[in-house]
């Protein structure tokens, strides 16, 4: 039997009910990543610079964003302070990055509250995945369906 307010074991919720809003400038990964994102039972939105990522996410107040680090315009640190300073700082962000950078700026990057998590690419897809479900606290699909 279980107790309110102290489960015995979390309840993870169904992942259809979040939305990830990917951010990066290359289409080719942006399909990959909303393949893999979808694939785990997540709705997606995509953006493609800085701008318009901003505005995706004052408007559609998505649950995670994937976010590239390197953007035309406006780029991945400045989207991740600016959520921040505009009343967005509660969405967790994935930083994923194609450029090497030094330990110093990654420890930096994860310092900011809304970043949960820092990927260099390529990413591997199972890692993100489960990355994605620990953050917003989901089921993987078929994950129930033994009952």
């Amino acid at each position: 039997m279980e107790e309110e307010g102290g489960p015995a074991e979390q309840i993870l919720a169904d992942p259809a009910g979040k939305l990830v809003l990917l951010v990066d400038d290359d289409e080719s990964l942006l399909d990959l990543m909303e393949h893999v994102v979808q694939k785990e039972g997540f709705r997606t939105d995509r953006a493609t610079d800085g701008n318009e990522a901003l505005a995706k996410a004052r408007a559609l107040n998505p649950d995670l964003l994937l976010l590239d680090f390197m953007l035309p315009g406006i780029g991945g640190y400045e989207v991740v302070r600016e959520l921040q300073s505009s009343g967005n700082g509660d969405i967790p962000v994935i930083v994923v990055t194609g450029r090497h950078m030094d330990p110093k700026n990654i420890e930096m990057v994860r310092t900011e509250p809304n970043v949960k998590e820092f990927m260099e690419k390529p990413v591997r897809t199972p890692i993100l995945a489960v990355t994605i479900h620990n953050i917003l606290k989901t089921r993987p699909p078929g994950r129930d369906a033994a009952r």
